[in-house]
């Protein structure tokens, strides 16, 4: 039985961290921390768990053997240094931090300690990207030459708390907008999709509507369009936005030498794939989740099932350093104008 906690209480939480936490026979949910403890306290109460005042005292109790870090992006890095430091394996919300060194900081700790660190990038996890990718690694469509990766939607208040006063829009707790939010889930995807790496990026990270209430531009992007250049050759679009006031938009559309995949692109088929001898190829896998259908993400039990077997994560914290070093990238590009050549 693997013995969890949760820190942080806010909406992430209660859609997927503990309902699916809770859905898991292997796990007891024994703890809870949030700045907000009547929160935690009504939380607690409903599964079974303690309470904590403090981060510090759940960290220290003896029946927590992993922690879920749901905290605003810029507590992170120390919150997951923190519970690593105190012998606890971690599962960390995206963004994995909010300065690359306190990424590779994460990753060092957790190596040091010998504890699982793994990143929520769940996008890896929809079964149509699983099933693209195996098409991808075949060879189906030929060899990668461009893509374009979207995620889009009207924003987190249409899923959190209403209107623009939540950490999201808050630079100090956020640190980043739509780039954090949604683009780090579509760098992280191409990158595994095609098995290249960003080389370089031109983007434009901008606010172009979203507004505090009185009227003025949040401090954090709601619209990031970057031009990633990738290890093996590709070049391609990677968009993130909080504007698309309409239907979300989760798709990938890549095109190789022998044909086009189009990946949640078509409302009737979740892969379409258009070969240069005219055949087309329909794959109906499971719809991806959105903020209106949320299904089981799949990362909690993978998460469980690799402390259970002792295993490495399905998502290693190392494994999500070279999406971190493009979304840090492409917000120095826009900052600077210029190309931003990654290491």
């Amino acid at each position: 039985m693997i013995r969890v906690g949760v820190i942080g209480c806010g909406k992430i939480s209660q859609v997927r961290h503990l309902p699916e936490y809770a859905a898991n026979p292997n796990v007891q949910i024994t703890a809870l921390f949030d700045m907000n403890l009547e929160r935690a306290r009504e939380l607690a109460a409903q599964y079974g768990a303690t309470a904590y005042d403090t981060l510090d005292e759940l960290l220290a109790a003896p029946d927590v053997d992993a922690v879920s870090v749901c905290t605003s992006n810029a507590t992170h890095a120390e919150a997951t240094i923190k519970a690593l430091e105190a012998g606890k394996h971690v599962l960390c919300e995206k963004p994995m931090a909010i300065t690359l060194e306190e990424c590779e900081q994460m990753v060092a700790c957790a190596e040091e300690h010998g504890l699982k660190l793994m990143i929520d990038q769940n996008q890896r996890f929809a079964k149509a990207h699983i099933r693209a990718k195996e098409l991808l690694d075949a060879g189906r469509i030929g060899e990668v030459l461009t893509f374009h990766t979207t995620f889009g939607h009207g924003g987190p208040e249409t899923w959190s708390v209403p209107g623009t006063g939540s950490w999201f829009f808050d630079p100090k707790r956020a640190a980043m907008g739509a780039m954090a939010d949604l683009g780090v889930h579509k760098t992280d995807l191409i990158q595994w999709l095609i098995g290249q790496t960003v080389v370089a990026t031109t983007a434009k990270v901008t606010t172009l509507d979203k507004r505090d209430p009185e009227g003025n531009l949040v401090g954090v992007d709601d619209n990031a369009v970057c031009i990633y250049q990738m290890s093996g050759g590709a070049l391609g679009t990677m968009t993130a936005s909080w504007t698309y006031y309409g239907p979300e938009d989760n798709s990938t559309v890549i095109y190789g030498t022998k044909g086009i995949m189009r990946i949640y692109d078509d409302p009737a088929h979740s892969i379409v794939v258009d070969l240069a001898s005219g055949e087309r190829e329909l794959y109906d896998v499971e719809a991806i989740q959105t903020n209106d259908n949320q299904t089981a993400s799949g990362i909690i039990d993978a998460f469980v099932e690799c402390l259970e077997n002792d295993t490495e994560p399905a998502i290693p914290a190392a494994s999500v350093l070279p999406a971190m070093r493009a979304v840090f990238g492409s917000m120095e590009s826009s900052k600077t104008g210029t190309t931003i050549k990654l290491s």
